[in-house]
């Protein structure tokens, strides 16, 4: 096991412990979505798992969680290629740009992560993630 890990491993390692938080309560509906990161959204229709606007702040994409026009991360809920069922991207350096610390990073890529699988289930956050009093 190396010492010290890259940045994007740590960063794969807080996806991993967003998705194994909610696969503790929705273990079954996490258990069909696959995972995916990407360092950043890709414009255009080839290269990445993006087909079109994700990318592109000038249109609208229902699937994508965005700041200020930048995809943070997107729900393709057919697939990708290779991919045959809903699957999750999330975007690496846009979602690190936003963070102050490696803690805030983690809350920003568990959100991230709760509004796409709240989308591809079709359940509300507060469903999927209760507010904590």
């Amino acid at each position: 096991m190396p010492l010290s890990r890259s940045r994007a491993e740590a960063f794969d390692d807080l996806v991993l412990d967003a998705v194994e938080q909610l696969e503790q309560s929705w273990p079954r509906e996490v258990s069909g979505l696959e995972f995916a990161v990407e360092d950043v959204p890709t414009v255009g229709s080839s290269g990445g798992y993006l087909g079109g606007a994700a990318g592109n702040a000038d249109e609208f994409d229902p699937y994508a969680v965005l700041d200020r026009g930048v995809a943070l991360g997107r729900l393709f809920p057919d697939g990708a290629e290779g991919v045959p069922g809903p699957l999750i991207v999330v975007y690496r350096r846009p979602l690190e740009a936003r963070a102050v610390d490696r803690e805030d990073r983690g809350d920003l890529v568990f959100a991230v992560v709760v509004e796409l699988v709240a989308q591809a289930l079709n359940i509300d956050v507060d469903e999927l993630d209760p507010p904590h009093a």
